[in-house]
């Protein structure tokens, strides 16, 4: 790890004085770091790797490495305990996802029966469904985002090209690029396309479309921002055969917000991943209802799963939403 700091710094033509200014971390410890008679903090490889553009994951193993080593050295069973150790991380991940799937299980099952019984009915109702759930879906996600169009309004920019008289042109942008985004991810469903980078930033594109000029289906200019999101991808190739699409879809929507990887866009973005995820696997939207104590409800329960690190609460609460979203659409029928 010494090397791979002292080696960016150089390369970057930077003193450890100016690394300490910029990073905000003390000289003397920069030094120390490079010549490995003391070690980094997990805040201070964080910053330490963003400013000299290391890439965070390489890092990061160092640095367990050698708190690993540090730890058991050259203990006689020091591999064993090794083994031991990855296999109890593996089993700590599967202990909690199915605590997770016990807390809810309930919920899971009503949300079954609701579901099978929308698949068996037929194909002009499905479609009248749809139909109507996604021009609620489009309306609920502007209003979101602070638009101003009412129910109706959209109806007749989407479906009828009006013009609404008394409201901004970007109101009815969001409106008509919110419905090609909907109609993007439709189509990707029935390719049975699953989430993927390039079809992710262009949904990114197509929301601001005619919107901004700059920054359309682009990450922010980090390279900490690139690793996170190559994490993220990573983690869901490895998880969307193992996670329940609801929960799988809840905690895509937790991780996007945490990473913030867009200028713009990003509670957009994770609602519309979210929804991507469980239209994918014949659920219906979970939208978040336009009214501002629904809004409030919402933003205080991702607040509350963040400061508690406890993705459970707002799985619950998607949960919830989805249900009441399935019952929605079998009234439209019945």
């Amino acid at each position: 790890m010494k090397s791979l700091l002292k080696n960016a710094r150089e390369q970057k033509g930077l003193k450890t004085r100016e690394v300490a200014q910029l990073s905000g971390i003390d000289q003397a410890l920069i030094s120390k770091f490079e010549s490995g008679t003391r070690k980094p903090t997990k805040d201070q490889i964080s910053k330490l790797a963003q400013l000299l553009e290391i890439d965070y994951e390489t890092l990061m193993i160092a640095w367990l490495k050698e708190k690993i080593l540090y730890e058991i050295g050259d203990e006689e069973f020091a591999l064993k305990a090794l083994l031991l150790a990855e296999q109890e991380i593996q089993n700590n991940k599967k202990e909690i996802n199915s605590i997770i799937i016990s807390s809810v299980q309930s919920i899971l099952d009503e949300i079954e029966i609701l579901k099978n019984k929308i698949q068996s009915f037929n194909h002009f109702e499905l479609r009248q469904i749809s139909k109507t759930l996604e021009l609620e879906f489009i309306f609920k996600s502007i209003r979101l985002n602070g638009n101003f169009l009412t129910l109706e309004e959209t109806k007749s920019i989407i479906n009828d090209g009006l013009t609404i008289q008394d409201k901004s042109v970007q109101n009815h942008l969001e409106a008509i690029n919110f419905q090609e985004a909907a109609l993007y991810i439709k189509d990707l469903c029935q390719k049975k396309t699953f989430l993927n980078e390039k079809d992710f930033l262009s949904i990114h594109n197509l929301i601001f479309r005619g919107i901004e000029s700059e920054n359309l289906g682009k990450y922010k200019n980090n390279s900490l921002i690139l690793r996170e999101m190559n994490l993220f991808f990573n983690w869901y190739e490895s998880q969307k055969n193992n996670l329940h699409p609801i929960i799988l879809a809840s905690e895509a929507h937790l991780k996007i917000l945490e990473i913030n990887p867009f200028a713009s866009g990003n509670l957009q973005m994770a609602n519309l991943l979210l929804n991507w995820i469980l239209l994918q696997h014949n659920y219906v939207y979970a939208a978040i209802e336009e009214n501002e104590n629904n809004q409030n409800e919402y933003s205080s329960i991702l607040e509350e799963s963040q400061i508690k690190n406890d993705k459970s609460i707002f799985i619950n609460y998607i949960l919830k939403i989805e249900k009441k979203n399935l019952n929605r659409a079998i009234q439209l029928i019945t």
